[in-house]
């Protein structure tokens, strides 16, 4: 006799009212700043005077150790100079970001109007410069923006098989959301 899995229930998700700008920007794994079930972590890098080497993820460790083996999908994007993915969003899937080459300008929005930190933004800055992974839960939207001068490559994994069915999209320059994706001159 075979058990069915049941599915949890969609999150309910709104967009949330954002005052225009870049949310809180994240310069510390432990930021208390993070959106409530965002984890990051560092990842290891053994360089050589061949190049270097890197681990994505080891499975059932780190990051993605809850991710079950039968429905994990490892994908990879390249990305150019100046291209602004965003916005998306999923109901049931999380993500494992490992951003391998170049560097990105991730911004995160909590939709989730249950979460202590609805309506939160957040922005980290990573890539070769900073070589974080990125745990990216339900109902936070994510997308990017490639900085610098060469593209970026973005490893991930997810704790489920692509479903259209899942993911929603929400213009990079929504009204709501309001994030400022000019260079900020610091």
């Amino acid at each position: 006799m075979s058990t069915a899995v049941r599915e949890p229930a969609p999150l309910e998700l709104a967009t949330p009212d954002c005052e225009k700008g870049i949310g809180k920007v994240i310069v510390a794994p432990d930021s208390k700043d993070l959106i409530s079930g965002l984890r990051v972590q560092p990842y290891p890098v053994w360089p050589d005077d061949r190049g270097y080497f890197l681990e994505v993820v080891r499975m059932g460790q780190g990051l993605a150790e809850a991710f079950p083996k039968d429905t994990t999908q490892v994908s990879a994007a390249l990305s150019y100079p100046g291209t602004i993915k965003a916005f998306h969003f999923h109901r049931r899937q999380t993500d494992c970001w490992v951003p391998v080459q170049g560097m990105l300008q991730v911004v995160l929005v909590d939709m989730r109007p249950q979460s202590p930190t609805f309506g939160l933004r957040n922005t980290i800055y990573l890539g070769t410069l900073r070589r974080w992974q990125l745990l990216i839960p339900p109902g936070v939207a994510h997308g990017y923006k490639v900085i610098g001068t060469e593209p970026a490559l973005l490893v991930y994994l997810t704790d489920r098989f692509y479903d259209p069915q899942d993911e929603g999209r929400i213009p990079y320059d929504d009204p709501k959301i309001q994030y400022d994706w000019e260079t900020q001159h610091k």
